[in-house]
C-alpha cells in the first residue's frame, strides 16, 4: 500500500467544502475575501480545537481563564503600540492597480517593481494601520472611535490586577484567553491560514524578572508537547528563532513552532518573552499601578510575561493538513483504489462514531437509531444509512471518525454490534451495552 499526504490546499478546499468543514463567506454573493464560515463538522471541531487548548492551559494550578471584550479603551491601543506602530508599508502599482505590501515583496525589495505586471511606475511606501476602526455611540465624531481588537493579549495586561486579586494566585501565574481578533491584512490568504477575521488562543504567563529566561524555555517545552500529544508528526514541525530585525518592539526574545503547510514552512504558534514591556505601558499611560506584591519578600516589582500565542484557525488548519492521507492500493484490474482518510487524534475528530445500520428495513434501523441516542448521551456521533457500508465507511474515513458501529442481522440476536476501527480497519464484536466504554476507553488509550 502506499501512502500520499497532501500536496496542495485546493485538495483540503475541496473536501472542506464538500464534508461540511469550512465554507467561503457569503458565498452566495460572490465571497468576501478572505472571510469563512465553520460547517456542521468545522464548527465541531473548532471547538475541539479549543477545548484542547483551554484543558492544556487552565486544568493547571497556576492559570486562570479570562474572556475579555473585543471593544476596550482607544486607550489600550496607544499603550500598546498598535495606533502608532501596527502598520505595513504599502505600495502601489500605477499601471495595473495592484497595492502590495513592500517589506515583503521579492520584485520590489531588489528591483523596486511592481509583482504582478513588472511596472516601476510605483506610489511611494506608505504605512497603512492594520487595525479596523469604527465608532461607538450614535454620532460618528472624533471622540466615538473604537478599534475592533488586533489580538486578545491586552485584555490580560489590563485585567492583570483583577485575575490576581479574585484568585490570589501568587506569581508565578498564568492568564489564558480564547476569543475573535481583527486585522485588515493587505495580503490574506491561503484558505483559512492567514484570515481578516480570526480566533486567537493566547496565555500570558507572569514571572519574577530573572526568572523569564528559565520559564521561556519551559514553555517551549510544554507547547511541543502539546502537538506531540495530540498527534502531530514531528518532522512537520520544527522551532524557529526570531533574529533581531525579527523581534516585535516589545519582545526580549521569540520562537515560533512551525508547521510545514503545503505552501512551506509557516508560523503556527508564537511563544514571546514580552518583558515588563505591557504592563510598564499600561501603568503609565492609566496611571494605575500594575505591581506584583510579594507579601514573604516583602518585595514589589512589575512582572515580565511569557506569552504563548496560536490562531485557532491556524491550528484547525494544521491539524486538517497532518491528519490527511490517501491510502493506494490496485485492485484486480490494475486500477487505483484511493481511501482518503482524516487521522485526527479522537479529542480533534469531530463525529467519535458514526452508527450505520447494515440496511433499511425497520428491525434493523430501530435498533440503530435507539443506539445512536445512546452514544449521543457521551460523544458527538453520526448516523448513516444511505449508499453500501462500504461507501458509508468510506465517507466516515474522509471525516475522520475514529469508530464506525455497524448493525447487522446477528444483532437481533446476540445484542452486540460490529465496531470498525478507522486507522486500521480491525473490527470487534462489542455488546451493546458495553459500546459506551468500549469508545470511551479506546479514545482515551489511543496512540
Amino acid at each position: 500500500m502506499q501512502i500520499r499526504k497532501l500536496n496542495d490546499l485546493a485538495t483540503l478546499v475541496s473536501l472542506s467544502k464538500r464534508r461540511g468543514f469550512v465554507f467561503q463567506s457569503s458565498e452566495i454573493y460572490g465571497g468576501l475575501g478572505s472571510c469563512w464560515d465553520y460547517g456542521p463538522l468545522g464548527s465541531l471541531m473548532k471547538l475541539n480545537v479549543k477545548r484542547a487548548w483551554w484543558n492544556a492551559m487552565t486544568r493547571r494550578s497556576d492559570i486562570c481563564g479570562l474572556d475579555a471584550a473585543i471593544l476596550m479603551h482607544p486607550t489600550v491601543w496607544k499603550a500598546s503600540g498598535h495606533i502608532d506602530g501596527f502598520s505595513d508599508p504599502l505600495v502601489d502599482c500605477k499601471d495595473c492597480k495592484t497595492r502590495f505590501r513592500a517589506d515583503n515583496t521579492d520584485s520590489y525589495i531588489n528591483e523596486k517593481k511592481c509583482p504582478n505586471c513588472g511596472s516601476k511606475n510605483l506610489s511611494e511606501p506608505r504605512n497603512f494601520n492594520l487595525m479596523f476602526k469604527t465608532h461607538m455611540g450614535p454620532v460618528e465624531d472624533t471622540g466615538s472611535v473604537v478599534y475592533l481588537r488586533p489580538e486578545t493579549a491586552q485584555g490580560h495586561f489590563v485585567n492583570f490586577v483583577n485575575c490576581q486579586a479574585s484568585t490570589r494566585y501568587k506569581i508565578p501565574f498564568g492568564i489564558a484567553a480564547i476569543g475573535k481578533s481583527f486585522r485588515n491584512e493587505i495580503t490574506p490568504g491561503n484558505f483559512i491560514f492567514r484570515t481578516r477575521e480570526f480566533e486567537q488562543m493566547e496565555m500570558q504567563y507572569f514571572v519574577k524578572p530573572g526568572t523569564d529566561e528559565q520559564w521561556f524555555e519551559t514553555w517551549k517545552e510544554l507547547r511541543w508537547g502539546f502537538y506531540k500529544k495530540f498527534g502531530f508528526k514531528m518532522e512537520n514541525l520544527r522551532f524557529h528563532p526570531h533574529g533581531p530585525t525579527e523581534l516585535a518592539h516589545y519582545a526580549k526574545a521569540a520562537f515560533d513552532i512551525q508547521y510545514l503547510f503545503p505552501m512551506g514552512w509557516s508560523e503556527l504558534e508564537g511563544i514571546h518573552n514580552r518583558s515588563n514591556f505591557d504592563l510598564t505601558q499600561h501603568s503609565k499611560f492609566s496611571g494605575k499601578q500594575l505591581e506584583y506584591f510579594d507579601e514573604p519578600s516583602k518585595e514589589k516589582y512589575v512582572p515580565f510575561v511569557i506569552e504563548t500565542a496560536v490562531g485557532c484557525d491556524r491550528m484547525f488548519l494544521a491539524f486538517m493538513c497532518d491528519a490527511y492521507r490517501e491510502e493506494v492500493t490496485m485492485d484486480d484490474k490494475g486500477q487505483e483504489d484511493v481511501r482518503v482518510v482524516l487521522g485526527f487524534h479522537p479529542a480533534i475528530a469531530p463525529i467519535k462514531a458514526a452508527v450505520l445500520p447494515l440496511s433499511k428495513k425497520p428491525e434493523l434501523t430501530s435498533v440503530a437509531e435507539k443506539l445512536r441516542d445512546q452514544l449521543a448521551e457521551d460523544f458527538d456521533v453520526l448516523y448513516d444509512e444511505s449508499a453500501s457500508i462500504g461507501k458509508r465507511y468510506r465517507r466516515q474515513d474522509e471525516i475522520g471518525t475514529p469508530y464506525c458501529v455497524t448493525v447487522d442481522f446477528e444483532t437481533l440476536n446476540d445484542q452486540a454490534v460490529t465496531v470498525r476501527h478507522r486507522d486500521t480497519m480491525k473490527q470487534d464484536r462489542v455488546p451493546i451495552a458495553d459500546l459506551n466504554q468500549y469508545v470511551q476507553v479506546g479514545m482515551a488509550s489511543w496512540k
